[in-house]
């Protein structure tokens, strides 16, 4: 599923016009990256969690020709599945909670 497909899912489930679901979705994924950019972390209950790591500067090498290059110290973002949507991939038990009548994205 990627974004447009996202958009069309929620728009159709909730009966929302496309164009102000789009704006939620935009939104929310824009506040999303605002935080992890600042360092925070970001915490979904039964999803999982997203970070950034840092990762220290290191000397790389060119695959094509050899050479040795240095790489910069970057932060990348991580996503820690939580153990409940792990459960539900794996086709492991539902949480008591979960309404049965629901649609998985």
């Amino acid at each position: 599923m990627n974004k447009s497909d996202l958009v069309e899912f929620l728009s159709e489930k909730l009966s929302h016009p496309k164009k102000k679901t789009e704006e939620v979705v935009n939104h929310l994924f824009d506040t999303m990256t605002e935080v992890l950019a600042e360092g925070g972390r970001i915490e979904i209950r039964g999803f999982g969690s997203f970070v950034t790591k840092d990762y220290e500067a290191y000397t790389g090498r060119n695959p094509r020709t050899g050479e040795s290059i240095q790489v910069k110290p970057k932060r990348l973002p991580t996503f820690k599945v939580g153990k409940e949507l792990r459960e539900r991939v794996n086709g492991g038990p539902l949480n008591e909670s979960d309404d049965s009548d629901s649609d998985a994205f």
